[in-house]
């Protein structure tokens, strides 16, 4: 009886120590959940410490280490492209690193995170099929944890760790891992804002300062000048500014900065079926990788290997001056959708440099033309009058004057003062000319090609316009007097090692008489004259003539030659 009622009294006494050993090891998992939890709130505050974007990231992986005491970490970024554009890693030295060699590109068990993006949980990762090994140098690792990170409905990236101190990763490490990236996709999402508004703010610093150095009345060229504070606003490789041709079917680069400047500088191509031909028709561009895109055909490629790539025209007040086209190298990452926004603004303002550098070669032209009109009257009304009325002095002189030497003298003061008044009047007609292409009537033309031709010579050749010649020379014949003083001047340049040239057009009764003397070595003795025997042709075909000799009067050392060229005036 007294056995039995010891064995009675020992079973309370041993369920209350199982109770008791239960009780501990709950009170030990709250601890050690309490100890998790806290852990989890210091990582969180861990990657929430930080807004610059690298420093997130680093941060990031050292906290999924610390929660879940893995002795490898890393966060792979993903590209747009496909594969990892970034790799973050910690637990692994420099120096091992290096010998390591280049980072993981998203293959194997990285590649399977980002295809399936749900967590990846193994105890050994060579025994998984998706696993491709390591590289050389590389440390051992066997247990593995990925878990994706979602920013919004976008996977930015993934958590990997491996090598846990347990021997293997638990379902609870998981759902901590996993709650660390939806805090830390929370914290890549503000990272990212706040890079884009210091980004916005860096391109709004630019935009004021180029619209300072836009208004300034000197400086740096303005294409120049935005297309280098594009590049740098937009951390772009290369940039460049292309306008459409004279022909209207090419495009040509105006401007270009960066990367194979110089190589682009002048490149012109045709405007159907490439970026910058679409670009003008006012649609702009933000390409994540040009490469990929084949309805375009870009000018960067032909120079610079570019992936990223944006384009927006410019637009003015009444139409597209042009495009921009700005480029990073492939591999980089994309231009964020502010930059795009951003840069639209300097392309307003390249547009406003166009047009506000024609304004201003405009009002300059005008000036100019103000000013020449200004000169040419006060020849006209001052000199001219002053002229005539010392040689109507002359004139009397000479009829007063009884010494025949004396007023022979006097003739050639007269005729020296009438050569001297044509003079002044070709210069009236070169001030009133035209200061672009060629217009008007065949003065305008005659001093046109003289200017064109005249920097090929020794001295400027000098000019006399004689007679009515605007009103009696044809359209038609402004075109063989152009070829005439062409082909004479050039061969004058080429040939003759001339030190003067003299030109005389000269429109009196029925005939246009073109004269050109030079005082150079003459015809040389050749057969060889197509150039003379096409402006032969042209005098025979409208009943006129050409005449090549020697002047009247020459310098004692050379031979010089005279061209008279006629031709009858309807």
């Amino acid at each position: 009886m007294q056995g039995h009622g010891e064995a009675a009294q020992a079973e309370p006494v041993l369920g209350f120590e199982v109770l008791l050993t239960q009780l501990i090891d709950q009170a030990r998992d709250v601890l050690a959940t309490q100890e998790r939890l806290r852990g989890l709130l210091a990582a969180s505050r861990m990657v929430n410490g930080d807004l610059a974007l690298p420093v997130v990231l680093r941060q990031i992986v050292e906290a999924a280490r610390q929660l879940v005491n893995a002795r490898y970490g890393a966060l792979g970024v993903l590209a747009v492209q496909g594969g990892l554009a970034e790799f973050v890693y910690s637990g692994i030295e420099e120096p091992l690193a290096e010998q390591i060699g280049p980072l993981p590109s998203g293959k194997g068990l990285l590649g399977a995170l980002i295809d399936e993006t749900t967590p990846i949980r193994l105890e050994h990762m060579a025994e998984d099929a998706r696993s491709v090994g390591f590289p050389p140098h590389h440390p051992p690792m066997s247990s593995f944890l990925g878990v994706p990170i979602r920013v919004r409905d976008e996977v930015f990236g993934n958590i990997y760790l491996t090598e846990s101190a347990a021997g293997r990763f638990s379902s609870d490490d998981e759902e901590l891992v996993t709650a660390l990236a939806a805090t830390a996709g929370i914290a890549i999402a503000n990272a990212r804002l706040f890079e884009q508004s210091e980004h916005r703010q860096r391109w709004l610093h630019g935009s004021a300062e180029i619209t300072r150095r836009l208004l300034a009345p000197i400086g740096e060229q303005p294409l120049a000048l935005i297309a280098r504070q594009v590049q740098q606003m937009a951390d772009a490789d290369v940039v460049s500014v292309v306008l459409p041709a004279a022909d209207g079917d090419h495009l040509v680069v105006e401007v270009a900065c960066g990367q194979e400047a110089d190589q682009l500088v002048g490149t012109t191509y045709l405007r159907g079926g490439s970026l910058a031909g679409h670009v003008l028709e006012g649609a702009s561009l933000n390409l994540a990788d040009a490469r990929s895109d084949a309805r375009f055909w870009l000018h960067l490629a032909e120079f610079v290997p570019v992936g990223a790539v944006m384009a927006l025209p410019l637009v003015g007040s009444k139409r597209i001056w042009g495009a921009l086209v700005v480029g990073r190298l492939a591999g980089r990452a994309p231009f964020y959708d502010a930059d795009l926004e951003m840069a639209a603004t300097f392309a307003t303002h390249a547009s406003l440099a166009l047009e506000l550098a024609d304004a201003r070669a405009a009002a300059q032209k005008v000036v100019l033309l103000e000013e020449r009109d200004r000169i040419a009257r006060d020849l006209h009304d001052h000199v001219i009058q002053r002229l005539f009325a010392v040689g109507l002095n002359v004139e009397r002189m000479v009829g007063a004057s009884s010494d025949g030497d004396e007023a022979a003298r006097l003739d050639q003061i007269v005729d020296e003062l009438d050569d001297t008044i044509r003079q002044i009047r070709t210069s009236i007609f070169a001030l009133r000319g035209p200061l672009g292409p060629r217009t008007g009537g065949a003065r305008s033309a005659i001093l046109a090609i003289v200017a064109e031709v005249g920097p090929l010579l020794p001295s400027e050749p000098r000019v006399k316009l004689v007679g009515p010649i605007d009103s009696v020379v044809s359209d038609e014949a402004i075109d063989d007097v152009g070829a005439v003083l062409r082909e004479a001047l050039t061969n004058v340049s080429r040939h003759a090692r001339a030190r003067t040239v003299d030109v005389t057009v000269t429109a009196s009764g029925a005939q246009l008489c073109i004269e050109i003397t030079d005082d150079g070595v003459g015809l040389a003795a050749t057969t060889r004259r197509s150039g003379l025997e096409n402006l032969r042709r042209r005098a025979e075909q409208r009943g006129g003539t050409l005449d090549v000799g020697t002047p009247a009067s020459t310098r004692t050392d050379t031979k010089g030659t005279h061209l008279r060229w006629t031709i009858p005036l309807p």
